[in-house]
């Protein structure tokens, strides 16, 4: 019999057909049937189930269990992200690489002058020599994933008119969100959104560039075990 805080294996089948179902790779596959090495193979049977409901599939999932593996895959998706721009394998990437990273989730509509403003950066006395570590990219990262009460935070903690210093944005990071930002990458989070550079952030604009992965911070629809599932999961099928 399953408990709160647990899903069996037939109910987690259930739930990743139906998020196959909102991107179209997974709608392609609604047989739940993988292409590749392993031809005619259903992915419900694949290892990951095996992980999570046991050999024999009867272990119920626990959410404690579910949540651990959610917040390791993320930390590695965060890691594979990083290695991509750390190509000398230094754990540090160049101040620019890490402004391409923030705008490369961005709207198309305005992704060119991001781009044009992450590409001077290479022309600043401070921040063309700056270097961001992995602990630096993983904070902005979780600052992401928790856009909405970074929404919420912008809104207490900025000016009338939306505009924000540094400061504002370091003391909603860390006092709404948990996160620590350091003064470098605020530094290079104004130099690509503060336009007009007068000392204060466009929170429109710098939300806008966010919106793309807001996925990542969306609360469940449904209580219990399904919702926290679809909640955590979900992201992930859609990119």
């Amino acid at each position: 019999m399953v408990k709160e805080g647990e899903i069996d294996k037939e109910e987690f089948k259930k739930v990743m057909a139906l998020m196959r179902s909102f991107n179209r790779q997974g709608a392609a596959h609604r047989d739940g049937l993988r292409t590749g090495f392993k031809v005619g193979q259903s992915v419900e049977n694949g290892g990951l189930v095996e992980y999570f409901f046991g050999n024999d599939g009867n272990e119920p999932l626990h959410l404690d269990k579910f949540t651990s593996f959610m917040k390791e895959l993320h930390e590695e998706v965060i890691r594979l992200e990083f290695s991509h721009y750390d190509v000398k394998s230094v754990n540090t990437i160049p101040a620019k690489d890490f402004a391409l990273s923030m705008v490369a989730s961005a709207d198309m509509n305005h992704i060119s002058k991001l781009l044009d403003r992450a590409d001077t950066l290479g022309n600043d006395p401070y921040l063309k020599d700056v270097r961001i570590t992995f602990e630096e990219f993983k904070a902005f990262s979780d600052l992401r994933r928790r856009l909405e009460p970074l929404m919420m935070a912008i809104f207490a903690y900025g000016q009338v008119n939306g505009m924000l210093t540094k400061q504002d944005l370091q003391r909603a990071a860390q006092h709404v969100c948990g996160v620590e930002l350091t003064d470098r990458v605020v530094d290079i989070i104004f130099h690509v959104f503060d336009t007009n550079r007068d000392g204060h952030l466009s929170s429109e604009e710098f939300l806008r560039a966010l919106q793309r992965r807001e996925a990542d911070v969306h609360q469940p629809a449904r209580r219990g075990p399904v919702g926290w599932l679809k909640s955590s999961w979900l992201p992930w099928m859609l990119l």
